[in-house]
Order: C-alpha cells, then sequence, then structure tokens
C-alpha cells in the first residue's frame, strides 16, 4: 500500500540517482577490491537507506512492503553488494525483531539498526541444515538467567560485519520438530561467539559471509525474541515470507539493468553492416527478457499489496521469489549472449552480473523449496 504517492516518488527518485551517479560508478571497484569503500557507506547511512523499512517511531522510513519493493528494484540495479551492506538491517537481520520481539527488545536495537550504527545478521543456516531449517542442531540451554548457546552456523550474511546477529536455536534438545526451535539476539563480541574467515565466493564480490561458532556462549534470557520458547522458527518463516518479495524485487532490478546494457550494446554494435539489435533472432532474446521483467513486477507488486492488506502471502511469496529470480538467471544468460565474446571479458561488466544473480535462486530458500512451499500451501488450502 502506497501511503503518499509524490513522497515515494521523490524517495524513488533519490535512491535511482544515487544508484546511477555514486553506487554504479563504484561497481568495478568494490569487485576488485572485496569491499564497498566507507565514504559510500556513510553516504548510504545518510540517505537512511539502513532504515528503509524499519518503524518510523524507531527512526526508520517504515515503508510498506509495496513501497519496499519498489526501493528495491531500483537498489538491484547496480551491484548486489551494496543492497547487501543495507538489506539484513532491513530485512532479515531486524524484522524478527520487529514482528516478535519485546517493546524493550525494539527501543533497544532497532534505533541503532535504523541508523546503521548497528549491522544485523540472521543465522539459520548450519552445516547440516540448509534448505531443511527445522532439523538445525545449535542449541540453547537454559542456566538461571542466561541460555547456553553452543553450534555453528554457516554462510551467513553480513557476519564479518555485524553488530548484532538473530539465532534460531534449539531449546528443547530433545525435541525433534520445529516447536523445539527458539530464536535470540545476540550481540557482537559476547563471549563464547566467534567467526569463521571470510567465504570467497563465486560472485557478489564485496558482500561477506563466514560462518558463525557458538562455543558455551552466554545470552542474557531477556534476548530470547518475544520471551518466548519455541516459537522462533515461526518467527523465522514470518521473516522468510517478506525477505522472499524483498529478493525477488532485487533480482527484477538487476535484469532490468542487464537487459538496458543489452539493448545499449545491442544499438551500438555493428555486425554484417547493421546494429545487431536489427537481427530477429537478438529482438527475440531482448523481447522475452522485457516480457518476463514486466510479468516479474506485476507478481511482486500484487503479493506486496496482499501483505499489506493483512493477508497470508505465503505462497504468493514464494512464487515472486521462485519466478524472479529464476527469471534473473534467464535475462544473465541472454545479456551475455547478446554481447557475445564481449560477455564473457571482465571489462564489460556483463559477466560480472552473470556470476552475481546466480545466488539469487539459492539464498533465502532455493527454487526448489519454493516448489515445495507452494504446493504445500495449494494443498493446505485444498483441504480446509
Amino acid at each position: 500500500m502506497i501511503r503518499s504517492q509524490e513522497t515515494l516518488n521523490m524517495l524513488l527518485d533519490s535512491i535511482s540517482r544515487f544508484v546511477r551517479e555514486r553506487l554504479v560508478p563504484s561497481e568495478e571497484i568494490v569487485a576488485e577490491a572485496d569491499q564497498i569503500p566507507a565514504g559510500l557507506l556513510r553516504e548510504m547511512k545518510d540517505l537512511g537507506l539502513f532504515g528503509l523499512c524499519l518503524p518510523e517511531e524507531y527512526g526508520g522510513l517504515g515503508l510498506t512492503m509495496e513501497e519496499e519493493v519498489l526501493a528495491a528494484m531500483e537498489l538491484g540495479k547496480t551491484s548486489p553488494a551494496f543492497r547487501s551492506a543495507i538489506g539484513s538491517n532491513n530485512g532479515i537481520g531486524s524484522t524478527g525483531i520487529v514482528i516478535d520481539g519485546t517493546p524493550a527488545q525494539k527501543e533497544k536495537y532497532l534505533p541503532r539498526l535504523a541508523s546503521g550504527e548497528l549491522i544485523g545478521s540472521f543465522c539459520l543456516t548450519e552445516p547440516e541444515a540448509g534448505s531443511d531449517a527445522a532439523s538445525l542442531r545449535t542449541t540453547a540451554v537454559r542456566d538461571g538467567d542466561h541460555y547456553v548457546l553452543n553450534g555453528t552456523k554457516r554462510f551467513i550474511t553480513n557476519a564479518p560485519e555485524a553488530g548484532l546477529f538473530t539465532v534460531m536455536a534449539r531449546t528443547d534438545p530433545a525435541g525433534k520438530g520445529a516447536g523445539a526451535i527458539s530464536a535470540f539476539v545476540v550481540e557482537a563480541g559476547t563471549a563464547g561467539l566467534s567467526l569463521g574467515r571470510i567465504d570467497r565466493k563465486m560472485g557478489q564480490k564485496g558482500a561477506h559471509t563466514c560462518d558463525v561458532i557458538f562455543e558455551n556462549c552466554r545470552v542474557p534470557a531477556e534476548n530470547l525474541i518475544g520471551e518466548k520458547e519455541g516459537v522462533g522458527f515461526k518467527t523465522a518463516m514470518k521473516v522468510l515470507d517478506k525477505g522472499r518479495l524483498h529478493i525477488a524485487a532485487v533480482a527484477t532490478g538487476a535484469a532490468e539493468r542487464m537487459l538496458a546494457d543489452a539493448l545499449r550494446y545491442a544499438m551500438e554494435r555493428r555486425q554484417f553492416g547493421k546494429a545487431i539489435v536489427e537481427f530477429e533472432l537478438i529482438q527475440a532474446m531482448l523481447a522475452d527478457s522485457k516480457a518476463e521483467i514486466y510479468a516479474s513486477r506485476c507478481m511482486i507488486v500484487d503479493a506486496a499489496r496482499r501483505r499489506d492488506a493483512g493477508e497470508k502471502v505465503t505462497a504468493e511469496s514464494s512464487c515472486a521469489k521462485m519466478f524472479a529470480t529464476e527469471m534473473c538467471g534467464r535475462v544473465a544468460d541472454r545479456a551475455v549472449q547478446i554481447f557475445g565474446g564481449a560477455g564473457y571479458m571482465s571489462e564489460y561488466g556483463i559477466e560480472r552480473f552473470y556470476r552475481d544473480v546466480r545466488l539469487f535462486r539459492i539464498y533465502e530458500g532455493t527454487t526448489q523449496i519454493q516448489q515445495i512451499v507452494i504446493a504445500r500451501e495449494m494443498q493446505r488450502n485444498f483441504e480446509s
């Protein structure tokens, strides 16, 4: 739901200009250094990008879901590292606190997340628990007014920079299912919390992941999100419903960027005496990409509006995430093909996007997990 079209247009124009004038020219620097320049991070904080989706009463802009996906599409038009830097603060690193946190937890952490003082991180995946998140092994045992956490989380986005971790752990060691899982807020620097080495990835340079290790890590009981045991998995799933729409929007923005680059190249590149955009097979790839991007935008905005209206959108967000990220991969492949040999060369940038966007189909639930979620939701709705 868009609250003020005029205000939203101003925000989107501001983000678009910042992406175009400041972030796009820095893409190669980030790729080479595997680091976002500190000056750019300060500018992102000054623009309020770290608090786009956090409640206004805690210093954020309080974007609705529809407003958020439109902003994410603009941010998707540059290197994913930039969006990743602010993504966990606006999404998986804060949403658990926003949705299920106590008033004290919200007051303590959300203003610092909104300003960018703290970087949030979401710790769900483990070495033996990725797609099967309910089988996680990290434990949290109550000991007086603390919980003692033990376990390892893997591929955790923004962990090397994080000041705050939302951690899923099993509070009932004998429990087998999701009902034994609870969610905790753990501050960086807590004794018993350590980090593994930064992962070397196929793409998305400048966006860092690593293991997060808990060894007899004592966490105050007041840091149990909502101060309720056994609801952490439900919290995680609510977080992912929202996060999947966000990733779908980012993937759509990336596809729009790649299509624009491919079209520009096709207009300029000449073969057989004319621009290659005049060839029908090139036109077909461009047209297919345009149509799929349009379909993706429509799907995402519809699902976002439904969520803003209070509807459950588990199936819709999975549909959007699955379609948008798969579509983005197809657009990336077509773009490289349109560039031809140049598309395989790093100086043109399209091969970097080709590698970067491959991750969209994996994190926050693989395409195959989205298929399972969608089918299960269809079955539940049929049976009810």
